[in-house]
């Protein structure tokens, strides 16, 4: 990183919303003051043409419109925009502006004003030409050795140069070997353009070359004919860059250097008029726009280079000479009188300078006083206790270090909606509360006078309203979503809890009467499931094809490299066929695998709800509500090996047999099995919602979540004998070690008597 940043001269913010490029950017006495004082034009995207006099400034408002003498919106966009003498009849200084259908040139005038808001500026159009193709960008300069005027050169997008003598016309030739358009610039040393081919080689064509060579229109076609006294088009020289150009410059400023400076996406070029390299700077950085601008002293060129890291960059040939940090990525940059024109795509327009100011800061100076060497201790303790706990963790968040963010960033005020397809009801013990003081963020523009009914609008477009009650204290959430009611829910409870605290209730009860809207979670469990269904079938489809594809590529390999090739049996056309139908089905296990993320998603908001409603209907402590929640919800994300409905039907299964069980001894029965079922996408969901059914029917029973369930359980000998047996055939411990081992779980006087059976057995 740079010390030293640009200096702010002036600068100015262009517009919203608009974009600029390296061709939207020319300084040039425009306006013909004779003054020798240059003006700024600036060009963009959206047709907008703007005419600055910059000048210092303390960075108010009032001095930017000072600066600018003029603002016109062009009916098109503004590709490129160039200042030179384009007027046959004048010997003054014109505006060229390049549409990509259109070059226009105009006249820019001022009047000096009478009143206090200063000179007048005019914009008239002078001439202007129609292109019959597309535009990508232009130079100028004395064609073919002419003196006092400028001719414009377009290259279109696909790959014809037209050549116009101010007011009229010339001819247009289409380049040899055309892909995509480059960079383009005329040299006047040579009276050749300069351009970079997408075979990313550096192309010179001379003008005279381009003037008698073959007619446009007849080269359009490379099968034609050619013309008769026409000549092939060909460069003079080329030079293999290896990469594509950003821009290519050919400074006029010195006839002793003679250099074309190509700058590259890694490498900044600088050869001779002939071709011959110069020498060559290989960048670290990625290059954004570049301009040679000077030459100190014989033999070398000063060159701004701006890059991606928002630098801008001063070189003496290959050598840096200085630094500063701008505070965007230039995207075009000039040189005016002393200071440097840097614009960025979003129109960011800054004249800087590359000095430094002079820092009058001086350090205060600290009162000298003698250290506390038992405060300075403690606080080392204190330091080192933070970073053995942070190590404890290994930077995993601490048990308990949680904190919920503001409904606000999910979704915003609405309208209530009255009829919907979901509700849910919560009740308290405590008088109706406004909805308008428990959610302030979201009652401004809320509709509802009395503050009994406020709606929430997520971001993805679903809506979920809320209604208090007027004569009881109700509350009912409703949406035509289920999934979507979690989240204002679960904001709702822990608004009152917050709302209540305050007041000092501390009595204050909520709950959910039922019944379980399982029927509407179950919905979102088949969804789920139905979209796992369709991604093994798309994966076993893609496997078959792929088999395929492989099959008849080795069979096509095998008759491309026989001697005496058999006919291909139409085995191409079954290729690009059995191609087709891979692309395609990837393409559909694509979007598939975005439906399953998303309906996952809603899944897991559907279970956070449901896990909500089980705990306000049978008053769950939060270490219950804990195991619930990590039962219904074991998974974080579905893997291709374990998915939600096996590993959830596992968990609950498990709580049905141990603490959820109808008697001790079933939980012995369970305890003592080995084993289990291998986990794997089941048929259907018949048997996890009839466990999920089954888990929620024995809590509202009274059953009760805990894990200390299953250490009290006092199994029998025999079940413990079957236990260690099935275990000692899978482990190599002896049967003594394993008995002493498991001895504290087992009842003192069921341990003598199975230790005795197992050793006669």
């Amino acid at each position: 990183m740079s010390l030293f940043k640009a200096r702010d001269w002036w600068s100015a913010v262009l517009g919203e919303g608009e974009e600029f490029d390296q061709g939207c950017l020319c300084v040039g006495d425009v306006d013909n003051s004779g003054t020798g004082h240059d003006k700024v034009v600036v060009g963009s995207y959206m047709g907008m043409l703007r005419i600055f006099s910059p000048h210092a400034s303390k960075s108010s408002e009032g001095d930017v419109t000072d600066a600018q003498l003029l603002e016109v919106q062009l009916q098109n966009a503004i590709i490129q925009v160039e200042v030179g003498k384009f007027v046959s009849c004048s010997e003054l200084f014109h505006l060229a502006v390049l549409h990509p259908r259109k070059l226009s040139v105009y006249s820019v005038s001022g009047t000096a004003g009478n009143v206090e808001h200063g000179d007048q500026y005019q914009l008239k159009l002078v001439y202007e030409h129609n292109l019959q193709r597309t535009a990508c960008n232009m130079t100028h300069g004395t064609f073919g050795g002419g003196t006092g005027h400028h001719s414009l050169c377009i290259q279109s997008m696909d790959g014809m140069l037209m050549f116009f003598e101010q007011d009229s016309y010339s001819f247009g030739r289409f380049l040899p070997g055309f892909l995509l358009p480059g960079p383009l610039v005329y040299n006047p040393r040579t009276d050749s353009f300069l351009t970079v081919s997408s075979a990313r080689q550096l192309e010179s064509y001379k003008y005279e070359t381009l003037a008698v060579a073959t007619e446009a229109e007849g080269r359009q076609d490379p099968d034609l004919p050619l013309k008769p006294g026409g000549k092939r088009l060909m460069p003079d020289w080329t030079f293999v860059l290896g990469e594509q150009a950003l821009d290519l410059s050919v400074p006029s400023f010195s006839h002793s250097s003679s250099s074309i400076f190509i700058l590259g996406e890694r490498n900044l070029y600088c050869l001779r008029d002939n071709g011959q390299i110069r020498f060559m700077k290989k960048l670290e950085f990625n290059p954004s726009c570049f301009l040679p601008y000077a030459t100190v002293m014989d033999g070398t060129t000063n060159l701004l280079l701006g890059n991606h890291t928002n630098m801008l960059l001063v070189y003496q040939d290959v050598t840096l000479k200085w630094a500063a940090q701008l505070s965007f990525v230039p995207v075009a940059v000039r040189v005016l009188k002393g200071v440097v024109v840097s614009l960025s795509s979003d129109g960011h327009l800054l004249c800087s300078y590359m000095g430094t100011d002079p820092s009058f800061f001086s350090t205060p100076k600290v009162d000298a006083r003698e250290a506390d060497y038992e405060q300075v201790d403690a606080e080392m303790k204190k330091l080192q206790k933070i970073i053995r706990d942070a190590t404890r963790t290994q930077g995993r968040l601490v048990p308990g270090a949680r904190f919920s963010l503001p409904l606000v960033l999910v979704c915003v005020p609405s309208s209530p909606t009255r009829t919907t397809k979901f509700k849910i009801t919560v009740d308290t013990n405590q008088p109706p509360v406004d909805l308008r003081s428990i959610f302030p963020a979201f009652s401004v523009k809320s509709e509802d006078k009395d503050g009994n009914s406020l709606a929430f609008q997520f971001l993805s477009g679903a809506k979920v309203t809320v209604v208090a009650s007027k004569t009881s204290q109700r509350y009912r959430v409703q949406s035509d979503t289920f999934d979507d009611m979690w989240l204002v829910v679960k904001e709702l409870v822990r608004k009152f809890d917050q709302h209540f605290s305050k007041l000092g209730v501390k009595d204050f009860r909520k709950s959910f009467s039922g019944p379980l809207p399982l029927q509407d979670y179950f919905l979102s469990v088949d969804h789920h499931f139905q979209l796992r269904v369709s991604a093994q079938q798309y994966q076993d489809l893609l496997s078959e094809r792929a088999v395929q594809f492989r099959a008849i590529q080795r069979r096509l390999l095998t008759r491309f490299k026989d001697k005496t090739p058999a006919p291909l049996q139409n085995l191409d056309t079954l290729l690009d066929a059995t191609y087709s139908q891979v692309m395609a089905l990837a393409e559909a296990a694509e979007e598939n695998r975005a439906l399953l993320e998303e309906a996952f998603v809603r899944l897991r908001s559907a279970t956070h709800l449901l896990v909500l409603l089980l705990s306000l209907w049978q008053g769950l402590t939060p270490d219950q509500t804990a195991i619930l929640e990590a039962t219904l919800l074991p998974l974080l994300q579905d893997t291709p090996q374990l998915g939600w409905e096996e590993s959830c039907d596992a968990a609950v299964s498990h709580l049905l047999r141990t603490c959820l069980s109808r008697s001790p001894k079933d939980q012995a029965t369970s305890l003592a099995q080995v084993g289990g079922p291998v986990l794997g996408l089941p048929r259907d969901t018949a048997r996890l919602k009839k466990h999920i059914t089954l888990l929620c029917d024995r809590i509202g029973k009274g059953g009760r979540l805990t894990l200390a369930s299953e250490a009290n359980v006092q199994v029998p000998a025999q079940s413990w004998l079957k236990f260690i047996e099935a275990f000692l055939t899978r482990s190599s411990i002896t049967a003594s070690v394993l008995l002493f081992s498991l001895s504290p779980l087992i009842h003192p006087a069921l341990f003598v008597t199975s230790s005795s059976q197992w050793f006669q057995n």
